[in-house]
């Protein structure tokens, strides 16, 4: 019996974290990288702008 409890932690715990990573990977489907990306080419924009003048 001892053994069989020792088999379910492990069991439980791959439930646990593929329970997980579906709820952590909602959010994913629906927001896009849009706002990331228009972030990261106004910095590449300035960056350039700073580095260009010498």
């Amino acid at each position: 019996m001892a053994a069989l409890a020792w088999l379910l932690i492990p069991l439980v715990a791959a439930i646990a974290a593929g329970l997980w990573g579906s709820w952590a990977n909602r959010t994913r489907r629906i927001r896009s990288d849009g706002p990331e990306l228009d972030g990261y080419a106004r910095f590449r924009e300035a960056m350039e702008k700073s580095t260009s003048g010498t």
